[in-house]
């Protein structure tokens, strides 16, 4: 994310050497979530351009079995709800709960650009998404058994300019009998910033 756009929305003036955010971005949610005794991480990915959705995935897994960590309530934010997926499926036993933060729902085999495909012309996503980089083309292959059993938290942006991606994922848990909790905000796509108290109290809700 762009500092440009994290300022507009959250009304601060953060500067950066390159003009993104990172990691950084989740740097408020990490604080909340530490002050009210979680131990909390926000592992940033790979560049986009030179690692795809596989490493990606390995990345999150690698720096879960490092810390030999367990009992994790993993989030996964926009693009991020194709990592968590791909990490539930490796070690599933270690997650207590997927948390996707409006962000698109796949199916085995389904890539990010797949499903915007499916909901936007090229033209009105190209500003999201510039460029079709690897991780977003990938499909991602994982095993629906490993994710059923669960338990999974949805959390809608209903200002996001992915709202018709959001709303195939409404959808979706609306017919599924997993174990799902879901939840909307009056936000954009980046609650984080423009909502932030009401999404640390989505997440300290969470079991």
């Amino acid at each position: 994310m762009s500092t440009e756009t994290w300022n507009k929305l959250s009304g601060q003036n953060i500067t950066t050497k390159d003009g993104h955010m990172g990691a950084g971005y989740w740097d408020g949610t990490l604080a909340a979530l530490k002050i009210a005794g979680y131990h909390a991480f926000a592992p940033e990915l790979a560049n986009e351009l030179e690692s795809d959705l596989t490493g990606h995935i390995q990345q999150i897994t690698d720096f879960i079995l490092k810390n030999d960590l367990k009992n994790i309530i993993l989030v996964g934010h926009s693009y991020g709800g194709f990592i968590i997926t791909g990490v539930a499926d490796k070690i599933a036993g270690r997650i207590r709960n997927l948390v996707y933060l409006d962000s698109a729902l796949p199916d085995p085999g389904q890539s990010l650009i797949e499903i915007l495909d499916k909901v936007y012309s090229k033209e009105q996503y190209a500003k999201a998404l510039p460029e079709p980089n690897p991780p977003y083309v990938e499909p991602l292959q994982f095993h629906p058994e490993n994710i059923m059993l669960l338990n999974k938290t949805y959390i809608r942006c209903m200002k996001s300019e992915f709202i018709e991606v959001t709303k195939l994922a409404k959808e979706k848990i609306k017919v599924s009998k997993e174990a799902w909790n879901y939840y909307e905000l009056n936000s954009s796509h980046v609650p984080m910033a423009s909502q932030p108290e009401e999404l640390y109290e989505i997440l300290l809700g969470i079991d």
